[in-house]
C-alpha cells in the first residue's frame, strides 16, 4: 500500500493494473451482494418484515436465531475484511482528509447498520424494517463511492504514468 505514498504508482504499472483487477473483482462482489438481497426481498417493508418474521401466504418460516447468528458471524468478518482494504486503498488516494473520514465512517456504521437491521425487524419490531432498507442502500452506495474513489485514483495515475513516459 505504500506506493500510494510514495509515489510508486507512477512506476508500478503492473502493480497498478492488479489493484485495478482486484477492484473489478470487488465491483462483481457488490453486484452479487445487491442480486442477493433483491432474491430475497425489495424494498418494500413487507418484504423485508416477510424474509424475517416469514410469512403464511409464502408458506416460509421465520428466520431462526442460529441461522441469523451464522450469517452475521460470517458477514461481520467478511464486511470488515472488504471494507478495511477498500479504505486502506482510498486512504492512499490523493483525496481530502475529509472525504476519506466521511465515507470511511459512512461506509463501516452502514454494515454495521446492514447487519443490526435484519436483527431488528426479527427481535425488537417489523417497524425497523425501514431501517434495514435504508441501511442496505446506505451501504451500497458507500460500496460503490470507494470503489468509485479508488479506481479514478488508480486510472487517473496510470494516465498520468503514460503522460511522463510518452515526454
Amino acid at each position: 500500500m505504500r506506493y500510494f505514498v510514495t509515489g510508486e504508482q507512477q512506476r508500478k504499472s503492473l502493480l497498478n493494473a492488479l489493484v485495478l483487477m482486484f477492484l473489478g473483482y470487488i465491483a462483481l462482489l457488490w453486484v452479487s451482494n445487491g442480486m442477493m438481497y433483491f432474491h430475497h426481498m425489495d424494498l418494500t417493508p413487507g418484504s423485508v418484515i416477510a424474509y424475517y418474521l416469514g410469512s403464511e401466504e409464502q408458506f416460509t418460516q421465520p428466520r431462526s436465531y442460529q441461522g441469523m447468528l451464522e450469517v452475521s458471524h460470517f458477514h461481520l468478518f467478511s464486511m470488515g475484511m472488504l471494507i478495511v482494504t477498500l479504505t486502506h486503498l482510498m486512504l492512499m488516494t490523493e483525496f481530502s482528509v475529509r472525504l476519506k473520514i466521511w465515507l470511511s465512517s459512512l461506509t463501516y456504521l452502514s454494515a454495521l447498520a446492514d447487519e443490526a437491521g435484519g436483527w431488528l425487524v426479527r427481535f425488537i419490531d417489523p417497524v425497523f424494517a425501514y431501517f434495514k432498507i435504508a441501511a442496505f442502500l446506505l451501504l451500497e452506495f458507500s460500496l460503490a463511492a470507494l470503489l468509485i474513489v479508488v479506481i479514478g485514483a488508480l486510472i487517473r495515475a496510470r494516465v498520468q504514468m503514460r503522460q511522463s513516459s510518452s515526454h
